[in-house]
């Protein structure tokens, strides 16, 4: 009988320790899943996440297509590529870009009608100002680029550049560079014009010695004798 007793107390107790194997591994199982799932989630998250932005920012491949505009921003050239989004029909975006020092800065808004109003970012997650311009018959745009609290408003005054156009130097637009070269090119022509004149009465000076006599300060009618 007794030892019936201890039998029973040796099964009991070792299925007291089964069940709390059990308990244990369940517990175990149960802490190790959230955190599988929070690595998991993090991975996901990283694969979904956009490749952080490079900086200083270099001009974009998605840019280089899209319509230029070269002129001034307040007293700086610069040069605006600004094209449509593909996912919003009144949506633009772009970015611009300093003649002087290269630096570019990102750019996205609206166009509504011949009415801009877009946001700039220096590093693609903060803004750094806002413009509002008007688009003209010509298809310029200007206006006023301000802080993002609407303070320092610059003018800007930007012409669209036709496809393969090269690019103003600062300081010097088209319309001056041509005026410029249209200056030197009389300039030239006036440079040689005393030449082509003095050489003119070389003929006429040979047929006066023929007949005896020299041409006075160039005037063939005008003659000494000898």
């Amino acid at each position: 009988m007794r030892e019936s007793k201890s039998v029973k107390g040796a099964v009991r107790g070792r299925s007291v320790k089964v069940v709390s194997v059990a308990a244990l591994l369940c517990v175990s199982a149960a802490a190790s899943l959230p955190v599988q799932a929070w690595a998991q989630s993090d991975a996901v998250k990283e694969l979904a996440a956009p490749p952080p932005i490079q900086l200083p920012l270099k001009p974009s491949r998605e840019f280089a297509k899209f319509p230029r505009y070269s002129g001034k921003l307040g007293s700086r050239q610069i040069v605006l590529r600004l094209g449509p989004k593909t996912d919003d029909s009144s949506g633009v975006h772009g970015e611009y870009q300093f003649t002087d020092t290269g630096e570019v800065i990102l750019i996205a808004g609206d166009r509504d009608g011949d009415t801009l109003e877009v946001e700039e970012s220096n590093d693609g997650t903060h803004i750094t100002g806002n413009w509002v311009g008007k688009f003209a018959a010509d298809g310029s745009v200007a206006g006023d680029r301000m802080n993002v609290d609407d303070s320092d408003p610059q003018p800007f005054d930007l012409k669209p550049l036709a496809a393969g156009q090269a690019v103003p130097a600062a300081g010097a637009p088209a319309a001056a560079a041509g005026k410029a070269g249209k200056t030197a090119a009389d300039g030239a022509a006036q440079a040689t014009a005393p030449a082509a004149i003095s050489a003119a009465p070389a003929p006429v000076a040979a047929a006066a010695a023929k007949r005896g006599g020299q041409p006075v300060g160039g005037v063939s009618n005008l003659q000494t004798g000898e």
